[in-house]
């Protein structure tokens, strides 16, 4: 049986992802089940906490305005080659990662956001920089605080998610084309900073 503690983290959770779904989901079935996974775990929300979940809230996001937060993480092979993924929507390549979810920690997020883009399990994480990317800066939305690991691998490789269709390392010398979620130049400074061992702080 739940405890209190328990079922809040679930249906914050399930907030989490219904929130998620009918962002970046484009299919009408799938934004019909979002709805209502959202308007569910909502109403339970609210008895729990005998609470009205559309005052202030992370899920409104009409709380005083903060920069969202991402992760990338920087894998490298022995021959020195970085790994990167392909985005299935643009067909340009980044770094794995993306946007932390809610109550994981930066360090969950990023392990979760490799799993699943590259297919593949790291260790040995470390902290290597912390950058801000605004809006202006390359067409982006919304302010961004991006958080970078560098990790080794820990396991074989397995099947990714949707989100990605390549995974590959590449020569740092002749990289694919790639999307502004990493720039060229970020990714300069991220590889500056793994071998001189000085972590970036923006």
């Amino acid at each position: 049986m739940f405890k209190y503690q328990e079922l809040y983290d679930y249906l914050i959770k399930m907030q989490s992802i219904a929130k998620i779904g009918l962002t970046y989901s484009k299919d009408p079935y799938a934004l019909d089940n979002y709805a209502q996974i959202n308007d569910l775990s909502k109403e339970m929300l609210e008895k729990l906490e005998d609470v009205k979940i559309n005052r202030n809230n992370y899920f409104t996001r009409d709380l005083y305005p903060t920069p969202s937060v991402s992760t990338r993480t920087f894998i490298f092979n022995e021959k020195g080659e970085i790994l990167l993924v392909r985005e299935s929507d643009t067909n340009t390549y980044s770094v794995p990662g993306g946007w932390c979810d809610l109550y994981d920690s930066p360090l969950e997020s990023a392990k979760n956001e490799v799993s699943q883009e590259a297919g593949v399990e790291v260790k040995n994480m470390r902290l290597i920089g912390i950058t801000e990317r605004t809006p202006f800066k390359a067409n982006r939305a919304i302010p961004e605080y991006m958080l970078g690991f560098y990790a080794e691998i820990a396991s074989s490789f397995h099947e990714h998610t949707f989100e990605t269709n390549d995974v590959n390392f590449f020569p740092l010398d002749n990289l694919p084309p790639l999307s502004n979620k990493v720039t060229l130049f970020e990714l300069k400074r991220f590889i500056l900073a793994i071998k001189e061992d000085h972590p970036i702080v923006d």
